[in-house]
């Protein structure tokens, strides 16, 4: 698979986890990254995106596609304990926060789903999409960064575009 076939992938398999119900928009990119990276924390990781949904716990805050997205990052570029920051960090969820905002005009839940009754299929399709982008857009970003890149390539077994 080469890196375009991968973040559709990546794309599918957290659009798929929330349009299947498995798990809302932020566990669903937290999920998929933590594989994504290799599983370096186990599955229960995503229990800390379980709060995030609906705008933070159904305030209608911050997209939760947006907050696991930077929690999903965090997993990538994060620190320990008396560690500096990764410089890394803040740039790339800012650069999630803006290129979400560029498609859909905000990052703020409610206003993402304004134009939808909440119990709706075409308000979850809505989410769902946009879920998926967050994680494909993470990919993407992950796969491009010189330090990390090769080795998701490596652990996913992505080919370059001329194999």
């Amino acid at each position: 698979m080469n890196k375009k076939e991968f973040v559709e992938s990546i794309r599918n398999e957290a659009e798929g986890y929330f349009k299947r119900g498995e798990f809302f928009c932020s566990e669903s990119v937290v999920y998929t990254i933590n594989k994504l990276l290799g599983s370096p924390y186990n599955e229960d990781v995503v229990r800390l995106a379980s709060a995030f949904p609906i705008g933070l716990g159904k305030s209608g805050c911050l997209c939760g596609a947006v907050s696991g997205g930077a929690m999903a990052l965090g997993m990538a570029y994060g620190r320990k304990l008396g560690e500096p920051m990764n410089e890394k960090m803040f740039p790339a969820s800012a650069q999630l926060h803006d290129h979400i905002k560029d498609i859909y005009k905000s990052t703020c839940c409610r206003v993402l789903v304004k134009n939808y009754d909440f119990g709706s299929p075409e308000r979850k399709a809505h989410c769902v999409k946009i879920t998926g982008e967050v994680a494909a857009w993470i990919a993407e970003k992950l796969l491009e960064d010189p330090e990390i890149g090769s080795r998701i390539a490596t652990i996913n077994n992505i080919k370059e575009e001329n194999e």
